[in-house]
């Protein structure tokens, strides 16, 4: 791509700065194997003066963004446990159906035994050689025993089966009690880690509460200049010379989905069609298209296949983070669409804007 063109974007992304904030966090934040900050803001960042200068601004800046980053990764957690949750359900009910059906198989294999064992016990249980003497037909004894020996024989299978009925019941039963611990565990799951996304999202909100009008402008104003920073850097590198792959069918029609939603606001865990998280946005643009992808950020970057940089296209999927904790949708000349964090909503941004893990395409 020529510099005509990327002078256009960057003038372009300038303009989108301007409207609204850029991307979720802009820089890149500490490993996630290391303790996060304290997410309360009143105990790690000094009461702000009646005019917060720009150092305060900025440490109210990389406060917000240790907060929401921390809240976009319990959001992950909290929607892992949710499809968990969805799948293990599933599975106990088809359980409950296979042990009702198997019961119902179990009952009916009882009531022919039983009537097996009735006729057995209608012959007298007579050995061969006294109904052969009470018989005066040999021929008919010579039948009779012959019906004899298929009845035993199908009496024995009869009760095999039985047997393995009774058998697959109980592991029914073992596996739909496994389930059942299973979904319990992520109810407790789920429930820990929105507790710990309201923590983060209401330390961030009253932080914010903080700052005068003025004040939260010249944030919003920090925060869009810090992604176009990035987003310039990353420009630079020449990477969108090598970009020039076109869009696939289904990535075409993933890109229209997401352009549908701009302006929708992000709420966690949501998954439209009136709001979206980050995952939420790409797992439901690329279901409209026909793939069904994982549902998290993280399971996305997992089990999606890998793409170069330089090799990718619109529709592929962008992973921010060392942790994966954030995804977008490509678009092509250098931007994306996502859904950045609480109190923004689906925007375009520039790809560059937060640190690149990698990419992944659902299509592959």
């Amino acid at each position: 791509m020529g510099t005509g063109k990327r002078g256009l974007l960057t003038a372009a992304v300038a303009v989108v700065c301007a409207v609204t904030v850029l991307g979720a966090p802009g820089t890149a934040f500490a490993d996630p194997s290391t303790p996060t900050p304290s997410p309360s803001a009143s105990s790690t960042t000094p009461p702000l003066p009646s005019t917060a200068s720009n150092k305060d601004l900025e440490a109210v800046r990389t406060q917000l963004e240790a907060l929401y980053h921390d809240a976009a990764v319990a959001t992950d957690a909290y929607n892992a446990a949710e499809e968990a949750a969805k799948k293990q359900s599933a599975e106990i009910v088809e359980l409950a159906k296979k042990i009702v059906a198997g019961q119902e198989k179990l009952d009916d294999l009882k009531d022919r035994a039983g009537a097996a064992a009735r006729a057995q016990y209608r012959t007298g249980g007579l050995p061969d050689e006294a109904q052969l003497m009470l018989t005066d037909d040999p021929s008919e004894f010579l039948d009779g025993a012959g019906r004899a020996l298929q009845g035993q024989r199908a009496t024995k299978g009869l009760i095999g089966e039985l047997a393995r009925t009774q058998q697959d019941l109980e592991q029914y039963s073992k596996d739909a009690s496994t389930q059942w611990q299973k979904l319990e565990a992520g109810r407790k799951t789920k429930a820990a880690a929105q507790k710990r996304i309201e923590k983060q999202i209401a330390a961030a909100e009253k932080l914010q509460s903080r700052l005068e009008k003025k004040e939260k402008e010249r944030l919003e104003q920090l925060e869009a200049q810090v992604a176009l920073e990035a987003q310039t850097a990353w420009l630079d590198t020449g990477v969108l010379d090598e970009i020039n792959s076109a869009a696939s069918v289904q990535g075409k029609k993933a890109v229209q989905f997401a352009t549908a939603q701009i302006g929708k606001p992000y709420v966690w865990g949501a998954e439209g069609p009136d709001s979206f998280d980050c995952s939420g946005l790409t797992s439901e643009a690329w279901r409209s298209a026909g793939q069904a992808i994982p549902r998290t950020s993280q399971e996305q970057w997992k089990q999606l296949p890998h793409i170069a940089v330089e090799d990718m296209r619109p529709g592929d999927l962008i992973i921010y983070f060392d942790d994966a904790s954030h995804v977008a949708l490509y678009v092509g000349d250098g931007a994306i669409i996502h859904a950045p964090r609480p109190g923004r909503t689906v925007t375009l941004a520039g790809a560059g804007s937060m640190p690149i893990l990698g990419v992944v395409r659902p299509d592959a």
